[in-house]
């Protein structure tokens, strides 16, 4: 309520939600550049979970759409997250709002119209949890025809790759040792700041190597962790991820280019190069396979059919393969979190045989053997107390 208040001053009284328009065709290159307020105006057909987690982060007040955020070819998941965190979805607005509006004027939505003051600039249809809900339900028609680029995806992407995902060819050699160890490949999406707390214990407790992906490597720095390994582009991370110590690893694409070369170099990273054709993530996840670690614990990732149709035709065949081939050492953090929440904890253990150690003592004491034992250590108590005093006295 104070919010929406404040936000009612600083469009001068006029009714709705009022903030700074940021402009970009591209989502992930605006959640760069968005600040707490900000309006973010996007071109995004189907706007994916990964996309509108950057959105929620930022502290956008509202989302406003050129394109149908649910196209009905998929139940894709990011509305849903966008106005589960409270913030306004205006979609299939008209695609001129890049030209009438300007990168960071003040701009204002009431209901299903942008206005610049009192004057309105565009409109389109505002969506909330009914209309999203609605629109997610009948977008499961178009799974079949969607199932079926993803099967014929598979096998080009296995023809194209099956050097690597069969046998590791092009897999660069690390420093750091994965042999037999436990890994966390953090990603810096799907609640991944909620998983890396719960999984404190067992970083604690088992020392994996920290990989992390992109801005996943920003993620384990904020949280308080150094990562052993970085594998990036170049693109989606920090200066100080870079330079943070860690072993860098730098992903390129068939055509054997890396999208942040020129930043490599400006920076002076050094770092090894892994070609392939699949996402970052799926190649953290295949250079671990590679290491032969034990476990592959993943932050952030994908786990169910939607999420990897989520991802969009050019990259759901590759996580689908690289799961496939990494196989049983794969889990989520969510189910090693679990594990680690139900078990049993050493220091209950220990105050559980104090609590029965202290029973019995008590029940002794209330017998006559207990008292002739109580007597007993009371006097020879007394007596070490007297000896110490004449010891110091």
């Amino acid at each position: 309520m104070k919010l929406t208040s404040l936000r009612r001053s600083r469009s001068n009284g006029l009714p709705g939600v009022s903030g700074t328009a940021r402009l970009d065709r591209r989502t992930r290159n605006l959640a760069k550049r968005l600040r707490p307020g900000d309006i973010a105006v996007i071109d995004h057909v189907d706007i994916d979970r990964g996309a509108a987690t950057a959105l929620v982060e930022a502290g956008v007040t509202a989302v406003v759409n050129v394109a149908p955020s649910i196209s009905g070819r998929y139940p894709n998941l990011g509305p849903e997250v966008l106005v589960d965190a409270g913030i306004i979805l205006l979609d299939d607005v008209d695609p001129a709002i890049f030209a009438v509006v300007n990168e960071g004027e003040t701009i204002r939505i009431d209901a299903d119209t942008v206005y610049r003051g009192e004057q309105p600039v565009a409109a389109g249809r505002r969506q909330d949890h009914e209309s999203v809900a609605a629109a997610l339900q009948e977008s499961k028609d178009g799974l079949a025809t969607q199932l079926e680029a993803f099967s014929a995806n598979v096998v080009e992407h296995l023809r194209r790759e099956q050097d690597l995902l069969l046998d590791g060819v092009g897999v660069p050699t690390l420093q750091t040792t994965l042999y037999d160890r436990q890994v966390l490949v953090v990603m810096r999406a799907f609640d991944y700041a909620r998983d890396l707390r719960s999984l404190r214990t067992f970083i604690r407790e088992n020392t994996p190597v920290l990989i992390g992906v992109d801005g996943g490597a920003d993620a384990l720095i904020e949280a308080g962790y150094r990562p052993d390994i970085v594998v990036t582009d170049a693109g989606e991370i920090s200066d100080a991820a870079l330079r943070s110590g860690a072993e860098v690893v730098a992903h390129a694409g068939r055509d054997g280019r890396i999208r942040g070369w020129e930043r490599l170099e400006r920076l002076g990273v050094s770092h090894a190069t892994f070609v392939a054709s699949g996402t970052t993530e799926d190649v953290a996840m295949l250079l671990a396979h590679a290491g032969e670690a034990s476990l592959i614990v993943t932050v952030g990732s994908h786990a169910s059919l939607i999420e990897f149709l989520d991802r969009g035709r050019s990259s759901m065949a590759s996580a689908f393969l690289t799961r496939a081939t990494v196989g049983s050492t794969l889990v989520d953090a969510k189910a090693v979190a679990r594990l680690y929440q139900n078990r049993v904890r050493t220091w209950m253990v220990w105050l559980l045989l104090l609590v029965a150690v202290a029973a019995v003592v008590a029940a002794i004491a209330t017998t006559p053997v207990g008292q002739d034992w109580w007597d007993h250590l009371q006097s020879w108590a007394d007596g070490l107390y007297d000896w110490v005093r004449g010891k110091t006295g």
